[in-house]
């Protein structure tokens, strides 16, 4: 798959379809199920009612990650979206922390497909999908552009149900669909005719660099505690009472100031010679980081990167270089995003 312009275009102005449905969908059940999560996520899931939702993490006692989690709240379960490689360990987990709650896993990955949805006119290609599909109960446009983030709600079609979600992955707005996997095809093709185009891989990596969003396995692993990956804002509740790994995290704020040794950045580069993930940065002479994600922006005309740097360089305009074949680049420590995409209603 290459870069298209157009599938780029179709998400930063209209609307731009990608099959998800490799992702890891795990339900869980049972009337012990918020109190269960409560404690094991790094969010406050305790706080959510059905048609809600928040982003989160799964830490190992030392604070690691396991996983990070979409995680949505619906009338008779928690959903939980993982990446795929972990959804098994993940699955396992979450079986041996049961006890006497009354909580019960179940895999969905293989029966539930699922489709992202983004850009200004998503909302009017979903209203106009659903209508298309003789849902029982259509939303407006104006309906479905006001949902809040992670607001959610289930659509009859066919005879089953489609999860909407509203998750802003890449900057604007954007969605989460959830539909039996006998429905895919139809809706897929359905979405297509109300105006979306498909999106392939490539080009959504430059989409989502192009916003800063880390990705799991990509910018964050099993080594990285969320502070590191600046996802803390997003993933952790700071109110709520204890999570699997709060005591390492609640050290380094308070003890520690929110120090850490290492810290995702954005880089941006003044050339045009785009750098491999995974190449080292250098600053005095000394190794003081690594690439994660590499992308040309389309936006900048300038090659993107996130990658580690030590806490000290780990401040806009600060310099480091990067070694590329024959070539000693330079790069620039920039807050991402490094375009701003303001989350549309409609």
């Amino acid at each position: 798959m290459t870069f298209s312009l157009d599938q780029y275009k179709a998400v930063r102005d209209g609307a731009g379809v990608v099959d998800s449905s490799d992702r890891g969908k795990i339900a869980v059940f049972g009337a012990d199920r918020i109190d269960y999560l409560q404690g094991l996520l790094t969010n406050d899931i305790g706080r959510l009612v059905p048609g809600t939702g928040c982003y989160a993490a799964f830490l190992t006692p030392q604070g690691r990650m396991i996983a990070d989690l979409q995680v949505l709240a619906l009338d008779d379960a928690i959903l939980l979206e993982v990446h795929p490689e972990v959804k098994d360990a993940l699955i396992e987990k979450l079986q041996e922390l049961i006890f006497t709650e009354d909580v019960q896993i179940t895999d969905w990955t293989n029966t539930l497909a699922s489709l992202g949805l983004y850009g200004p006119k998503s909302a009017l290609v979903l209203a106009t999908a659903l209508a298309s599909n003789n849902s029982t109960n259509n939303p407006t446009v104006k309906q479905i552009a006001s949902y809040e983030e992670y607001g959610n709600c289930r659509y009859s079609v066919h005879g089953t149900s489609v999860i909407v979600a509203r998750i802003n992955d890449l900057g604007g707005i954007g969605f989460h669909l959830y539909v039996e996997n006998r429905l895919l095809s139809r809706f897929h093709k359905t979405l297509l005719t109300s105006g979306a185009i498909d999106v392939n891989s490539e080009t959504l990596e430059v989409l989502r660099i192009e916003v800063g969003r880390p990705l799991f396995k990509v910018d964050m692993d099993e080594t990285t505690i969320p502070l590191e990956a600046g996802i803390e804002d997003r993933a952790i509740s700071y109110t709520k009472g204890c999570y699997v790994g709060q005591e390492v995290i609640a050290r380094i704020l308070h003890r520690g100031q929110g120090k850490v040794l290492r810290k995702l950045v954005g880089l941006t580069f003044e050339t045009t010679i785009l750098p491999q993930r995974g190449v080292l940065l250098h600053s005095g002479g000394r190794e003081v980081g690594w690439l994660t994600s590499v992308a040309f922006s389309r936006n900048l005309r300038k090659p993107i990167a996130l990658g580690y740097v030590h806490r000290d360089l780990a401040v806009p305009g600060s310099v480091v270089e990067v070694v590329h074949e024959d070539h000693r680049l330079t790069a620039v420590i920039t807050e991402p995003p490094f375009v701003r995409v303001v989350p549309a209603r409609g």
